[in-house]
């Protein structure tokens, strides 16, 4: 093994174990935390979208104790706004072999993924669409002001991130104690422009072009 395999090697396992720490600290919030995160971060959204809403936003449904999105991606659909979502089958039960979407059309068009995570069983979208997205939302499990983000481990976002509009921000939500001073990080993570908890929103450095 090579110094530089070595040190890929070492970043992977870090990754590992900081994804473990968070999911622990996320399973011992009481409910009634929980709930007050969920409702201060959803103000925060929506105060930073009052002036004008996005056409088209992407973002996903959250799953256990992740940061709730599945009241902001109602509210913006309520408004008529387009939300894709992550499509991951092909709905037979095969895995897509690369990125796409799909759009929100209520929960009747939802069908049951892998690891469980909710998904769109509207017409599938190539991630080379993202770019119609105005506004990103992505899940994680902490970040840094520089807007290096700990993911979920699968290298989904990185891949589809890739496609996103160079003034159309990329936005992770989190718990406030999972912002971070340094996040491991590896030469294909895809960085995010804010950071979005229950205090308010992070502007990243530097922050996106729009």
């Amino acid at each position: 093994m090579t110094s530089a395999d070595a040190d890929l090697a070492a970043l992977a396992a870090a990754k590992r174990q900081l994804r473990a720490a968070v999911r622990l600290r996320r399973a011992s919030r009481n409910p009634e935390e929980r709930a007050a995160g969920d409702e201060a971060r959803f103000a925060v959204l929506v105060a930073a979208l009052a002036d004008r809403l996005p056409d088209t936003v992407a973002a996903y449904l959250s799953a256990e104790d992740e940061p709730d999105t599945l009241r902001l991606v109602g509210w913006l659909a309520a408004r008529r706004v387009r939300v894709l979502l992550p499509l991951l089958t092909d709905g037979s039960g095969g895995r897509l072999p690369e990125p796409a979407w799909a759009a929100y059309e209520g929960p009747d068009a939802l069908r049951v993924g892998p690891l469980g995570l909710l998904e769109p069983t509207t017409t599938p979208l190539p991630a080379r669409q993202l770019p119609e997205a105005e506004l990103v939302v992505c899940p994680g499990f902490a970040a840094n002001a520089h807007g290096d983000r700990l993911g979920r481990g699968g290298g989904w976002y990185d891949r589809a991130l890739v496609h996103a509009g160079q003034t159309s921000p990329v936005v992770v939500l989190l718990n406030r104690d999972e912002v971070l001073e340094a996040i491991p990080a590896q030469p294909w993570d895809r960085r995010v422009d804010r950071i979005a908890t229950p205090d308010g929103l992070v502007d990243c450095e530097p922050p996106y072009a729009g």
